[in-house]
């Protein structure tokens, strides 16, 4: 009996021992792989595959990081006048009836073109209407068979290859507007912003906005700032240059770190980086990215989201 009971304790113990060294042999090549798996699957969460059609279809702009120079500015609001010293009013010299119309709002014309025929009421006799400068009818205040007088001008002609571009200026920065200051124009029309100079600022005030207005001559060869119109403006107060910069629309945050997703073959990495100075158009870069880097500008954001939707699938 106690033979037994000896034998059977030996066996408990062997068999034990084998069951712990097995499974230490097997745990480490386990945790490996779960550790491997885990750092694939971070290393794939942090990339996502785009080729260049479908980069091009999304409309993500690629950018190269390099030397930038941030400024530090003022946002305007402003409105587009026609240039006054460059318009004139073409106001009928005798008072008489409107017997033929050549010209219409919009149409280009050249010193000394017709513009009207009047019969004038005192000699009966017809008198030619003429521009005075070349330019743009932006005005015109007379019909066939209209009685006209030297009271009201019958046309308005502007010449819009320069046009003034007026800012309202709140009181509190007065004193940071002053004439010569570099000023980045926006049109919105989609194209570059128009670089011009701050020409004059009203010694005078609004009442009413409590604002004083500050203007700038642009000049308009393409017509991109038609009278009538708003337009914003960046007036720059000061300049930094900088060694990297990306610009701000590819900045990006995921899982609360800031990111840019830097273009590798035809994947998109995020990169973790960090941001020193910056401005409305580009930001510093101080670690994370290099200059000459590809990266994701503007629409970055749809990257994020092939991202996020990768990581949906992956958990599916």
């Amino acid at each position: 009996m106690i033979r037994a009971l000896i034998r059977y304790v030996v066996f408990v113990l062997v068999a034990g021992t084998l069951v712990y060294a097995g499974y230490r042999m097997l745990t480490p090549a386990t945790t490996k792989t779960a550790a491997t798996e885990k750092s694939e699957k971070e290393e794939h969460s942090d990339s996502v595959a785009m080729s260049d059609a479908k980069v091009a279809a999304a409309a993500i702009e690629l950018a190269k990081a390099g030397p930038a120079v941030l400024h530090d500015s003022l946002l305007l609001n402003g409105i587009v006048q026609a240039n006054q010293e460059s318009l004139v009013q073409v106001t009928p010299r005798f008072p008489g009836v409107v017997r033929e119309v050549r010209k219409r709002i919009g149409d280009r014309v050249e010193k000394g073109d017709v513009l009207a025929i009047v019969e004038s009421n005192q000699s009966l006799t017809p008198y030619e209407l003429k521009a005075a400068l070349a330019g743009t009818i932006i005005d015109r205040q007379t019909t066939l068979g209209e009685y006209v007088s030297e009271q009201k001008p019958a046309f308005v002609i502007a010449d819009l290859s320069t046009v003034w571009v007026d800012f309202s200026v709140y009181r509190r920065d007065l004193g940071r507007v002053r004439v010569g200051d570099k000023i980045l124009i926006d049109p919105a029309d989609g194209g570059p912003k128009i670089e011009t100079k701050i020409s004059y600022v009203s010694p005078v005030g609004s009442s009413e906005t409590q604002s004083a207005l500050a203007r700038a001559v642009v000049a308009n060869a393409e017509l991109r700032l038609r009278p009538g119109l708003f337009a914003t403006g960046r007036l720059i107060l000061s300049a930094k240059k900088v060694a990297v910069a990306v610009k701000s629309s590819a900045l990006q945050t995921l899982e609360n770190r800031a990111v840019v997703f830097v273009r590798e073959g035809e994947k998109f990495a995020a990169r973790d980086v960090e941001i020193g100075e910056r401005d409305p158009d580009f930001a510093e870069v101080t670690f994370g990215v290099l200059e000459g880097d590809l990266y994701a500008a503007q629409n970055s954001f749809i990257v994020k989201a092939e991202l996020a939707k990768g990581g949906a699938e992956d958990n599916d």
